[in-house]
């Protein structure tokens, strides 16, 4: 068993033939897939994807590039959406200090707004994280601090210290096509460290496609190739290192129920 615990399907490079994603992906050996939205708009789209295949499942939210843009989504509007069958997760949301696409603090807002919805209806919250290490530790640990909420920081590339901090109030990390960069060696000691019970792999397809991919439109299918990879950084068999991901996603993400 594999899991793609993160791809959006409905985005251009992988939309025009989506019948063809799901299936090389499901002959790659990827028992699942992780659709998620990053704008309302998206919500259903991602949905009636999930509706089209059994394998595929969504997620609600607002991604922090887009908070300016979403001021009218608040916590009651998120759950009331997370209340579709297929649907097992809040986000992505978060911070991105990076580009600044959005206001700071507006980002900020949306966030806890996403935080509430993950307490509330009890599905995972899946973080994005980029320059906005401490930010994101102290919202998260600040929120914690009000009721216990599921989470996992996606398409981890952050500091060891980050993975100590989240893990430690509970998170998950995922890795992604990244880890197989000639440049991310410090990622690679990273995920060396990472518990075996907190691992999950993803794609963020169409992006970030893992070598010997990359400068291609990423796919779910390269899910495989990731993990493959991570199995050798960790000195790991690679079918029980997939098999261990796959677990820990279903654990998170109990909803899906494959």
């Amino acid at each position: 068993m594999l899991i793609d615990s993160h791809c959006h399907l409905n985005y251009p490079g992988l939309v025009e033939d989506e019948e063809g994603v799901v299936a090389r992906a499901r002959a790659a050996g990827v028992s699942a897939m992780i659709s998620i939205s990053t704008r309302a708009s998206e919500w259903g789209d991602v949905i009636a994807g999930a509706e089209r295949h059994p394998d595929v499942f969504a997620t609600v939210g607002i991604h922090p590039h887009e908070a300016d843009q979403h001021t009218d989504v608040d916590t009651a509007r998120l759950v009331a959406a997370a209340a579709h069958p297929r649907v097992v997760g809040i986000g992505e949301t978060g911070l991105d200090y990076h580009y600044d696409r959005s206001d700071r603090a507006r980002q900020q807002a949306s966030f806890r707004a996403h935080i509430a919805a993950a307490r509330e209806t009890g599905l995972p919250l899946v973080v994005h994280s980029r320059d906005a290490e401490e930010d994101t530790i102290g919202i998260l640990e600040e929120e914690m601090g009000k009721g216990r909420f599921p989470f996992l920081l996606h398409c981890f590339t952050g500091s060891a210290w980050l993975a100590e901090r989240a893990l430690a109030l509970g998170g998950y990390i995922s890795l992604s096509g990244i880890l197989t960069f000639r440049s991310a060696a410090a990622l690679q000691a990273v995920a060396r460290d990472l518990p075996a019970d907190r691992l999950m792999v993803e794609t963020d397809a169409p992006f970030l496609a893992p070598v010997p991919f990359r400068g291609r439109t990423c796919e779910p299918a390269h899910v495989a190739t990731t993990a493959r990879f991570l199995a050798e950084v960790r000195c790991e068999d690679s079918a029980g290192l997939m098999a261990g991901t796959a677990a820990n996603t279903l654990r998170l993400f109990a909803k899906m129920a494959i």
